[in-house]
């Protein structure tokens, strides 16, 4: 194996942790929220926003994290990134979902909902 193949897990963990820490700071997550949604305690999601913390590719949290970003990714291009747009969708009740996509995001079962409700109706814009 040579040095980049070794690097490669490490950029991953590092790009993924900054892109969540970002889609965080971008929708003002809460520690609190972000630790639910990540299945993470909110000092560990005040940690990983701090970069004191990073997301392990055989994880949980970090396949969470995919997740997250998805969403943020497929509601971005749904809303033409307007982030005011989207933080007022995610806090709005959807009758579709049944819920407020912001609170449903914080099982796993809510987050893939919602993404794959985003990702459906992207597909149809």
């Amino acid at each position: 194996m040579d040095s980049a193949e070794l690097r490669r897990p490490q950029d991953e963990c590092r790009v993924l942790t900054e892109a969540v820490s970002q889609v965080a700071l971008l929708w003002k997550l809460t520690n609190d929220q972000l630790g639910a949604i990540l299945g993470l305690s909110p000092a560990t999601a005040s940690r990983l926003r701090s970069g004191a913390f990073t997301l392990e590719p055989t994880s949980k949290p970090f396949e969470l994290g995919q997740y997250l970003v998805r969403l943020f990714r497929s509601l971005d291009a749904v809303m033409g990134s307007n982030d005011v747009g989207s933080m007022a969708w995610l806090r709005t009740a959807n009758l579709d979902l049944g819920g407020r996509p912001i609170d449903l995001i914080r099982t796993i079962r809510g987050l893939s909902d919602v993404t794959d409700y985003v990702d459906d109706f992207r597909a149809h814009v």
